[in-house]
């Protein structure tokens, strides 16, 4: 048994959903020699999903069941451990969930294997979870009732206000909304939901940064920051005020900052982290930047959860050509940010 293997901080990775490309950029995730050194790798969910996903991209991976944190790693890199969740069979899986369909059975074994990895970092069995994406059709037809992982988590853990922290070249960036209209988003711009976002994206920063002062930059939504109400009046109304009122409170926060340039300053070093009001105003600065580098953590949650940023991909799943550099980066940023667990621990109690 290599003892030094047990210093490494243990990330568990869900399948996502088995008809989609979860199963095979983990199992490309699981070989990839450049974590072995930073990170152990365990996967959850079906080991017959694995073992598919990882005969679509070409491997012969031998899938090792396991239940205790201490089992050794195997020094035969075609070995991976899996907490198996077991909802289906490797006879049965082709016909109960087949590649690029929406399906009751896929969503429930996504359902399955996101309960087992909550459960195993409750326990301490892994310090963190990077999740593969989950198709919302499917996870509906299983009956669940939530709109996606972050809602999922939330109701796992009992937490009641989980949300969306971006991380991106060394900046964090924040959603005061996020899946809302355009229209919707702006309306749903409210003095106390931007006072909430601000308390909340500068807890975060806490939580996840060396810095005992970060400083959170809010972005503006009109051009030029609207230029004194002549292009709207929202930074004067409501993001102005938001700001100055987090400054009584102690919180280094600036702005309403121009939305063209806020996330290139935030790049640069400039600021720790940028709220955002809309969707796509964080989401494309990000992507723009770098694509495959985004990755997503839940914040507000009592246990450490990074994800991929896109989804299941269903017209490509099961030919083994999906890119895993996401699935790749969300393992280190997991790994990365192990060391806050007790923080965020201490700080989203439930």
């Amino acid at each position: 048994m290599d003892d030094g293997a047990h210093t490494l901080p243990v990330v568990g990775l869900t399948l996502g959903d088995p008809a989609g490309i979860g199963p095979e950029i983990v199992a490309r995730t699981l070989l990839d020699p450049g974590l072995r050194d930073t990170v152990r790798c365990v996967a959850i969910g079906d080991a017959a999903a694995l073992r598919r996903g990882a005969r679509a991209c070409g491997f012969d991976l031998t899938v090792r069941p396991i239940a205790a944190r201490d089992v050794a790693p195997d020094p035969d890199p075609a070995v991976v451990d899996i907490l198996d969740t077991a909802t289906v069979t490797d006879a049965d899986i082709d016909a109960a969930m087949p590649w690029g369909r929406v399906g009751a059975p896929a969503g429930a074994a996504a359902l399955a294997a996101i309960e087992r990895a909550v459960r195993a970092a409750e326990s301490g069995l892994v310090d963190a979870i990077a999740t593969a994406p989950i198709n919302k059709e499917s996870i509906w037809a299983a009956g669940s009732t939530q709109p996606g992982h972050t809602e999922l988590l939330g109701e796992l853990t009992g937490a009641t206000h989980p949300d969306t922290m971006f991380v991106v070249g060394g900046l964090k960036i924040f959603f005061t909304t996020r899946h809302a209209s355009l229209r919707k988003a702006l309306d749903l711009l409210t003095p106390q939901r931007v006072d909430a976002a601000i308390t909340a994206a500068h807890d975060a920063l806490r939580v996840f940064g060396d810095d005992e002062a970060p400083v959170l930059a809010v972005a503006a939504v009109n051009p030029h920051g609207g230029e004194g109400g002549a292009f709207g009046d929202e930074e004067i109304e409501i993001l102005a005020p938001a700001v100055a009122r987090a400054r009584t409170r102690g919180l280094d926060v600036v702005g309403p900052v121009p939305a063209d340039a806020v996330f290139h300053q935030g790049l640069r070093g400039r600021w720790a982290g940028v709220l955002s009001h809309f969707h796509d105003q964080g989401h494309i600065a990000a992507k723009t930047f770098d694509f495959d580098g985004t990755i997503s953590v839940t914040v507000g949650l009592p246990i450490l959860r990074t994800s991929v940023d896109h989804g299941t991909a269903f017209d490509i799943a099961g030919t083994g050509t999906a890119e895993y550099a996401s699935m790749r980066e969300a393992v280190r940023a997991a790994a990365r940010f192990a060391p806050s667990v007790p923080k965020l621990r201490n700080r989203w109690a439930v």
